[in-house]
């Protein structure tokens, strides 16, 4: 066994006890490269039999049309559930406000739609593809990190999993995120995804595309970011090493049309992957912050 098999052994053995621990866990999928491997090691863990829980989309309204795309191209290939939950519905509810301005952004917002989906549906687990390696906030996770019953996070809250023993207890209203690659790095993802053939969205690759320079990051020009006469829209030759929001997710400059060029582009690079996110910059803390109010 290769490094590769060793950590497919562990994110299947993860997926199957969270199959046999809770009663109604679910797949947190966002259309990104993490997620999507999620599904794979799933079909890996299950087949031939159906998912034990459904897939759940958060839908902020300001995705990637790429992403939503292959969503639904891939829910009809696997033919799984589907379920969504819209930002959109939140805001027309008066649940979230949406931000104003030129930066403005719904990333913050989708948490009370998570929480809320949660809620609705009963899960007991939620299954997402954070890596330790991505953010420090996300270093500080377990495998399973229970949330309380308001969805909170506390870091301080841990619970140990020496011998790979992974302790699902929890009370009412409470419900554990479980991350089944957190000991996978960003190459780690590349190298599997080239070694099982996994389809991605096309915006990982190289590709023509309109942006705007700002806070000195390449954005794709969407209407979402209130583009104004101080924007400046050009045509460039880049990728998306991360999916989120259009708003709050910039590209890098790349001419990387293969998985060996991206391969190659990410051992070479001195920014992290998360470097791209507009939404980490807000403070040194940021991401810590929304995730003890409740995001994944």
């Amino acid at each position: 066994m290769d490094y590769l098999d060793h950590l497919e052994a562990e994110a299947i053995y993860i997926l199957r006890e969270v199959a046999g621990q809770f009663e109604k866990p679910a797949l947190l999928f966002s259309g990104g490269k993490d997620s999507i491997t999620l599904v794979h090691l799933a079909k890996k863990a299950f087949r031939p039999g159906k998912f034990p829980f459904p897939l759940v989309h958060i839908d902020t309204g300001h995705n990637f049309p790429e992403t939503i795309a292959f969503r639904d191209s891939l829910i009809e290939e696997i033919g799984e559930k589907l379920i969504v939950g819209y930002v959109q519905d939140s805001i027309d509810q008066g649940k979230v406000v949406e931000q104003k301005g030129k930066n403005a952004s719904r990333n913050a917002l989708q948490t009370v739609t998570l929480l809320e989906t949660i809620s609705k549906h009963g899960f007991d687990a939620c299954i997402g593809g954070a890596r330790r390696d991505e953010e420090k906030a996300r270093a500080k996770e377990r495998i399973f990190s229970v949330r309380d019953e308001f969805g909170q996070w506390d870091p301080k809250r841990q619970r140990p999993e020496l011998w790979s023993i992974f302790n699902g207890k929890i009370n009412k209203g409470e419900n554990v995120r479980v991350f089944p690659i957190s000991n996978w790095t960003e190459l780690d993802v590349w190298n599997y995804i080239k070694r099982e053939q996994i389809a991605l969205p096309s915006i990982y690759f190289s590709h023509e595309r309109e942006v705007i320079t700002r806070n000195g990051q390449l954005m794709a020009a969407a209407p979402f970011l209130n583009i104004d006469a101080d924007d400046v829209i050009e045509t460039k030759s880049v990728r998306f090493r991360t999916v989120g929001d259009m708003t709050c997710t910039a590209a890098v400059d790349s001419t990387a049309i293969a998985l060996d060029d991206i391969i190659a582009e990410i051992k070479a690079s001195t920014v992290s992957e998360r470097g791209a996110r507009m939404d980490d910059k807000v403070s040194e803390a940021a991401m810590e912050e929304r995730k003890k109010q409740g995001y994944f």
